[in-house]
């Protein structure tokens, strides 16, 4: 699916680039078209992604880390997702744990659940970050100032294509994929 996507975005780029006497109509609907091939590709890369984990395709590289400093460092990188929000980002409250862990894959838990709890809270909320350690296991706690998740709906979060809110969520950019990969790749540490 990857090629036949690569090929599409390619040929409407150089659609947009080529035709500047198209009228703006044309102009605009290759530009969305454009949007929604990088959005697909984004999903299949995704889906790739999950399936490699959970086939045990891709592989772990775990190395000794401090959990506690990747989760600061990485929240900091997304901390201007926030700030857009005008939502505070805390992380004081964590302390070091030391983990084996794949610190690529790790960051991406840490990113995607950032993210969305960046995406579904309002503006003006917060979003709390801590790290700990429970029966020698490292704890990521995201909690946020949003809605929250219903109960009906907590079970299917981490479902692939799984949305609480479907209206909301694809006008945020959710493709209801990020906790999945969450999971796999929390499965693939040994939800270590």
């Amino acid at each position: 699916m990857r090629t036949p996507l690569t090929v599409l975005q390619g040929e409407l780029e150089a659609i947009a680039q080529e035709e500047h006497n198209l009228p703006a109509d044309v102009r605009d609907t290759i530009g969305s078209a454009l949007e929604e091939t990088q959005r697909l590709a984004k999903i299949v890369e995704s889906l790739l992604a999950i399936s490699r984990l959970e086939a045990g395709e891709a592989r772990v590289q775990p190395v000794r880390l401090d959990f506690a400093e990747l989760v600061r460092t990485t929240a900091d990188q997304v901390r201007l997702l926030a700030e857009e929000k005008h939502i505070s980002l805390n992380c004081d409250r964590t302390k070091p744990v030391q983990v084996e862990a794949d610190p690529a894959r790790l960051k991406q838990v840490v990113v995607n659940l950032l993210d969305n709890a960046i995406k579904y809270t309002p503006e003006h909320g917060s979003v709390i970050v801590a790290v700990n350690s429970q029966d020698s296991r490292a704890v990521l706690e995201v909690a946020d100032s949003g809605l929250g998740i219903s109960a009906r709906d907590l079970p299917y979060i981490f479902d692939r294509f799984y949305r609480a809110d479907k209206a909301r969520s694809r006008q945020m950019g959710g493709t209801g994929l990020g906790l999945s990969i969450v999971r796999s790749i929390c499965t693939a540490h040994g939800d270590r």
